[in-house]
């Protein structure tokens, strides 16, 4: 069973290089799509709005890895 975890663990490393980066992407995501669901006017502008969010996701997101 251990090498089933390790091997899980190799992929989701491929993929995922910061846990927190990636669940701060899904979370912007979802309330996103909870938003223009529920306020249809909204969906005029939902690109741009999900487009400043993950700008502003990956500006935290660079600037918090600069001090470490």
């Amino acid at each position: 069973m251990h090498w089933l975890n390790a091997a899980i663990g190799e992929i989701y490393g491929l993929f995922v290089d910061d846990g927190h980066f990636a669940l701060a992407i899904l979370v912007w995501l979802l309330l996103i799509w909870l938003a223009v669901s529920l306020l249809p006017s909204l969906a005029a502008w939902g690109g741009l709005v999900f487009f400043l969010g993950l700008a502003a996701i990956l500006l935290v997101n660079a600037s918090q890895a600069a001090r470490r």
